[in-house]
């Protein structure tokens, strides 16, 4: 009786192509542990070092940039008039006075 291989088995290009493949998501998974790229982004399919183009971690833009400091510097603004602490623009500001008579330079040496 002729040797046979089992009819139902894979064949020899299905397991080098699955070998193949599992050898690429190993190499992926490393590089990607290696650039610690968040788990988030490695989903997305972000590259090591990358940030992500849309969504909440995404870079901002100048002009949004600006928009965020002011909303940040209004929100602090109304926090610090609800603590009390409200900012008077017309009051001069007090420099402290010097005292009368007494004499602060140490130019002169005693000899």
């Amino acid at each position: 009786m002729p040797s046979v291989k089992n009819p139902n088995g894979p064949s020899k290009n299905r397991l080098a192509a699955r070998r193949a493949s599992a050898r690429k998501q190993s190499q992926k998974a490393a590089k990607t542990s290696k650039d610690k790229v968040v788990k988030a982004d490695q989903k997305r399919g972000a590259g090591g070092g990358l940030l992500p183009t849309s969504g909440p971690r995404a870079k901002l833009s100048a002009k949004k940039q600006r928009k965020v400091d002011r909303k940040l510097g209004y929100a602090l603004k109304r926090k610090m008039e609800a603590d009390g602490e409200v900012e008077m623009k017309d009051a001069a500001e007090e420099k402290p006075a010097k005292e009368a008579g007494v004499d602060t330079e140490m130019d002169e040496e005693i000899s």
